[in-house]
């Protein structure tokens, strides 16, 4: 398991490129037949990419973080972001279609992954956080997410959000997650700009074309930096840092969530002039 353990905003004012995406990004998350985890001191989320091939992929010890199991005291969601797979929880199995998501409450001991054909394997993108209660396991299909639609096609930002692990969709403890598509035509993301000082979020960038690139802003608002993400990566934002971008062709994002509440418009919005 990959450990990060984040930065303060002064920091980052001497970060060069490559300590920037050692701190914050996370690539490489789907590789064949293999399990691939990255704990973050930032309020310690763990990401996680499952992208089984060949065989089927099986987890759950908590031994590197020191409890029996590995959501011993945590909850999990599981976003599908590829062709059909199974997620066997504790002998459960459930069928992910791509774009659906699966809660995970606390307590599960052995998880197994499997996708329905080699040909077009399923990519499993996982977001786990302490939890202090206990909720079922639920899957929550493409169709059951609620939609926002949001921003406007002249300003480039028009984008569709769909909730699914949200208090108004499935419970949970402290998680949100949920997928985000720009309308076509449209590149920017998450505007305006914003902060939430009691929640952090990660993104995961997919649907995009190998050539492409999001241009992923972070930071302070008054001094802010960027980020070149790729199809499949994974990116922090901390409580400080403002997280927004642009792409260069079609994308969509799973966004996931944590912290002292779950009130997804406790939220302080930053002006575009005030960016620097």
């Amino acid at each position: 398991m990959k450990v990060l353990y984040g930065a303060s905003p002064e920091d980052v004012k001497g970060y060069d490129t490559e300590r920037l995406r050692s701190a914050f990004l996370i690539a490489d998350l789907f590789a064949a037949d293999a399990v691939n985890f990255s704990y973050t001191h930032v309020d310690r989320l763990i990401l996680g990419g499952a992208m089984p091939v060949e065989k089927s992929l099986t987890f759950g010890s908590g031994a590197e973080i020191g409890t029996p199991y590995l959501l011993s005291a945590r909850e999990m969601g599981i976003a599908n972001l590829g062709g059909k797979g199974t997620v066997t929880i504790d002998g459960k199995a459930f069928t992910l279609q791509k774009r659906d998501i699966l809660y995970v409450g606390r307590g599960a001991k052995e998880i197994t992954v499997a996708s329905a054909s080699a040909e077009a394997p399923a990519r499993f993108y996982m977001n786990s956080v302490p939890a202090g209660a206990d909720f079922p396991h639920r899957l929550i299909a493409k169709a059951e997410a609620k939609p926002l639609d949001l921003g406007e096609a002249r300003r480039s930002n028009k984008r569709r959000l769909a909730m699914y692990i949200h208090p108004e969709v499935a419970p949970s403890c402290l998680l949100l997650m949920g997928i985000t598509d720009l309308a076509e035509g449209s590149v920017w993301n998450t505007m305006p700009p914003h902060v939430h000082e009691r929640r952090m979020e990660a993104y995961c960038y997919f649907d995009m074309a190998d050539t492409d690139r999001v241009i992923h802003l972070m930071g302070k608002p008054e001094e802010t930096r960027h980020l070149l993400i790729a199809n499949g990566d994974a990116v922090l934002s901390p409580a400080w840092s403002i997280h927004m971008g642009a792409g260069t062709g079609p994308y969509a994002f799973v966004w996931g969530m944590t912290g002292e509440n779950q009130e997804y418009n406790d939220v302080a919005p930053v002006a575009l002039a005030e960016l620097k």
